[in-house]
């Protein structure tokens, strides 16, 4: 093994060891399901903004984003970024506050249970469904993390891509089922931290290989079909349906704060995301030049990697800024599968087990579950990524339309309308759910003006069944109106 080789691989195992000595730390602080998967309400403002953006923007921020940048200018790419902003910003303006008191007011600590609570569904019918829906999407969604951390390994050291995804998920297993929600948005905060310095000097070095800002801006292309811009800004409604970033609206300890949170996040999302697709741009101008080879399909996803091969062969400093940099593919990656695996686990013990089967067990039974359930979902995470060729950024994609759509206009009309209802509630969010697969793997079959990504189509058409619905069927009770009617008339 080569002098760089060794000093990336030292600056990567600190990172990992470091990741876990944060979760058992934190194990000591989880007496408590409520602990465990929502860290008491206990949250600051900025660990709650660069947790919900680090565990929002996954490996797909590092490697899917600028692969697509690479492979098609800053089209796709572009107008994705731009819709994942506005997206961000509105989901903080105007859900965060109203979620994090109404989820207090109705007890809750899940988003299924939120959604139960809400509507007064005793029999937890709509805690089921959700969980469901939570499972279904979040186990590809963690295998796009673990697909990428193999990549990365064997990439950089030639250690086979399935023992490196292996030993990822075991790490990335580790801190989360000891630490809990608390260690997951600690470990967060720092990797979005890590995520920057990787996007930055990547894009700085990356411009000076391509031989200066003019011959990068040579291959940036802006022509694109209007059609084409609606379908790739529409990733930004997904936000209002994402569990694992709503999770950490309902933790944030002072309401008052969020407004700064906002602020950071937005701050953050707009440069992370301007940069990422930048980068892969400067990738290309780099393959134009000769100094970097040319990357096909699934593998221009190695883009931050190959360049980071670059800026190791220059002494043992760089090498080991490389590691940083390397360690931020694995920051992205880690920041996401973590609360994916708790909201998942979530999912199984509290609102299945607990809440629809009304199984009665003390609090250290329910957390053994849940640890149990992470575990086990985390290996049909491995399972799924299996397959060294597939795309992060299309598994993404499926599973966050998958919850924009299913959870999205259900969250929206939950928080903002006084007479949606359960019934409602339950047939909008099948209806976005099933829509997903129908319009992804039937209708977009069909090409042209229906090759529009399938969140956009889905999430109207659930929009529409739910508020139809709501309308058709029985006005929820004084009991549930009144809960709304205190919570939307609450003074800022």
């Amino acid at each position: 093994m080569q002098t760089s080789q060794i000093c990336i691989l030292v600056v990567i195992a600190l990172y990992l060891i470091g990741m876990m000595a944060i979760g058992i730390i934190f194990s000591k602080k989880n007496e408590t399901t409520s602990d465990f998967y929502l860290g008491g309400r206990k949250l600051g403002p900025l660990v709650t903004a660069m947790s919900a953006e680090a565990s929002d923007m996954s490996s797909w921020l590092l490697m899917g984003l600028p692969g697509v940048a690479y492979l098609t200018g800053v089209a796709d790419a572009g107008w994705t970024a731009i819709g994942l902003m506005v997206g961000t910003y509105l989901n903080w303006l105007i859900v965060a506050k109203r979620l994090r008191r109404y989820s207090e007011a109705n007890n809750s600590i899940t988003v299924p249970e939120f959604f139960s609570n809400r509507y007064g569904d005793k029999k937890h019918v709509l805690t089921l469904i959700s969980a469901l829906v939570i499972i279904v999407f979040f186990v590809p969604y963690t295998a796009s993390g673990f697909s990428a951390c193999g990549k990365l390994f064997h990439s950089l050291f030639g250690i086979d891509y399935h023992t490196a995804m292996i030993i990822s998920a075991i790490v990335i297993i580790i801190y989360t089922t000891f630490g809990g929600f608390l260690a997951a948005s600690t470990t967060d905060f720092i990797q979005s931290i890590v995520m920057t310095l990787a996007l930055i000097t990547i894009m700085g070095f990356g411009i000076a290989k391509a031989g200066g800002i003019d011959s990068v801006l040579d291959n940036t292309s802006t022509n694109y079909a209007f059609l084409n811009i609606i379908s790739m800004f529409a990733w930004g409604l997904g936000y209002f349906g994402m569990p694992h970033i709503l999770l950490r609206f309902m933790a944030i300890g002072d309401d008052t704060k969020i407004k700064l949170s906002r602020r950071v996040a937005t701050i953050w999302v707009v440069i992370s995301m301007a940069v990422s697709v930048f980068i892969g741009v400067v990738g290309l101008a780099m393959s134009e030049n000769g100094s970097l080879e040319l990357l096909t399909g699934a593998n221009s996803e190695t883009i931050i990697i190959k360049i980071s091969h670059l800026l190791a062969e220059h002494g043992i400093l760089t090498a080991c800024v490389a590691g940083v940099v390397l360690s931020g593919i694995l920051a992205s990656t880690m920041s996401t599968a973590d609360s994916q695996l708790l909201a998942a686990s979530s999912s199984v013990s509290n609102d299945i087990l607990v809440k629809f089967f009304h199984s009665k067990m003390e609090n250290k039974k329910i957390l053994l579950i849940s640890r149990i359930s992470l575990v086990i979902i985390a290996i049909a995470g491995v399972i799924l990524a299996w397959n060294p060729n597939s795309s992060v950024f299309q598994i993404v994609s499926f599973a966050w339309a998958g919850f924009g759509a299913a959870f999205g206009p259900v969250m929206l009309l939950a928080l903002f309308w006084r007479r949606s209802n359960l019934y409602g509630a339950i047939a909008g969010m099948l209806s976005g759910g099933v829509m997903i697969f129908v319009w992804k793997f039937v209708i977009r079959s069909f090409g042209g003006f229906w090759d529009i990504y399938e969140l956009l189509p889905a999430f109207v058409f659930a929009l529409i069944v739910n508020i139809i619905v709501s309308l058709l069927t029985k006005a929820p009770s004084d009991e549930i109106t009144e809960v709304f009617d205190k919570v939307t008339k609450r003074k800022k």
